[in-house]
This record gives structure tokens, C-alpha cells and sequence, in this order.
């Protein structure tokens, strides 16, 4: 499965984690992949270490680090460093294959943020993998134009949309935050498959599986499980 967002800053590494962590809790061998971390030195704890501590004991996988925060493939430029490809992407997740039930790609930003200078993104590696997309959104006003066009450029590529998961809802939303939770459906012309509230980067391996099985929970019940997904 290849998980983007919105944008930066949604709750792509929590809702990550969550589905990490609610997969090994059903017993499944989980592998997260993240392409491109950027923004952080190399003796800097990233975004995978999170995810395990978050999720639990579940491998993980980094295929390149750039320091400087920026879109990949401008942070692979500035570091005289080689970008990452897509097709090498795509082949380490299928180097997987029967070492893990469940891998999970996460993606930098949004869909279409170019890996490098091939004008390359997340949308090729699903191409190439045939994998559904998760989206995740952030909450606020603005987001529905953002998973339109993320929405629009995959039925373009014909890569099917699982569904979005809002990776941070705040304790009092807004309106805007209210009323996106069902508008978002309607404009991806997929499901809203899970809210998860803002703060669980924050609290316990305990703590954030039962938040996991109550925002995501109903997911793995309704038609979808990680043994269906890539």
C-alpha cells in the first residue's frame, strides 16, 4: 500500500504507524518503506523510528536520506547526492515479497512530489507497483481542493484511491473541520475510511493501538484488511 497526503505535516507517519500497529496486532509480518527522508542528518532518529515506536516491532526499510527539508528530489540536487528512482522503489518492495504480509510505503509530502529530476513521484511507484493508495488529509480548511486534485490525478493514472484517513482531527474542530469529514468523500469519490486525533505522536505503544483500533478499527471490519492490500 502507498501511503500519501494532503500535504506536509497531515499525520502520514501516525496513520502509518496506526496501520502498522493494528496489522501486527492481527498477527501480520509488517514492513514500512520509506523512500526519501529528507530534513533529517544521519544520526537523527527519522520518520521510521517513530513508527516503531509507535507501532511496535515492525521492519522497516529507508531507501535514501537528505538533509535539508525539501521535496526530494530538490534535497537529493542541492546534497550532490543520487536521487532516488522510482523503479528502484519499486523493486525493493517487490525484494519483500514473502518476508511481509503488509508493506507500507510512505511517501514524502503529496502524491505529486518528484522523487527527482525524471520529474518522477509516489503516482509512478504506484503505477509500477499496482498498488491502492491511502490518502491522508489534514483536517482544516483548504483540504478538499488538495484531495480533489490528488483524487483526480490517480484516476488519471489509473491507480485506484483506497480511501482517506484524516491523520489529526483536533479535540474541538471547527467548522470547516466538521464539515470536511463529509465532503471529503465527495470529492475523492472514495470512502473515509478512519479519523485519527491530533497529539498520538506523543503517547505510548498502549495508548496508540487502542486510538489506532478506534479511528481505524472499523476499516479492518468493513472490506479491507492487510492481507488484501500490497
Amino acid at each position: 500500500m502507498i501511503v500519501t497526503g494532503t500535504g506536509t505535516d497531515v499525520g502520514k507517519t501516525v496513520v502509518v504507524a496506526a496501520v502498522a500497529a493494528l496489522a501486527r496486532a492481527a498477527g501480520e509480518r509488517v514492513t514500512v518503506l520509506k523512500p526519501a527522508q529528507t530534513g533529517v542528518a544521519e544520526d537523527e532518529p527519522g520518520d521510521l523510528a517513530a513508527v516503531v515506536r509507535l507501532a511496535g516491532a515492525v521492519d522497516t526499510l529507508e531507501l535514501a536520506r537528505f538533509p535539508e527539508p525539501l521535496a526530494p528530489a530538490t534535497a537529493a540536487r542541492r546534497a550532490g547526492a543520487m536521487p532516488v528512482m522510482a523503479a528502484q522503489v519499486v523493486e525493493a518492495v517487490r525484494g519483500l515479497e514473502g518476508t511481509a504480509d503488509l508493506v507500507l510505503v510512505e511517501g514524502a509530502g503529496g502524491l505529486l512530489v518528484r522523487l527527482n529530476d525524471l520529474h518522477e513521484t509516489l503516482a509512478d511507484v504506484a503505477s509500477g507497483l499496482a498498488a491502492p493508495v491511502l490518502l491522508v488529509a489534514s483536517a482544516g480548511l483548504g483540504v478538499l481542493n488538495s484531495a480533489a486534485l490528488t483524487a483526480e490525478a490517480l484516476a488519471r493514472r489509473g491507480v485506484p484511491l483506497l480511501g482517506t484517513v484524516v491523520g489529526a482531527l483536533p479535540e474541538r474542530p471547527d467548522l470547516a473541520e466538521r464539515t470536511n469529514l463529509d465532503d471529503l468523500p465527495r470529492v475523492t469519490d472514495a470512502p473515509l475510511l478512519g479519523v485519527l486525533p491530533a497529539g498520538l505522536g506523543g503517547v505510548d505503544h498502549d495508548a496508540f493501538l487502542v486510538a489506532a483500533r478506534c479511528g481505524l478499527g472499523p476499516v479492518l471490519g468493513g472490506g479491507w484488511s492487510p492481507q488484501t492490500s500490497s
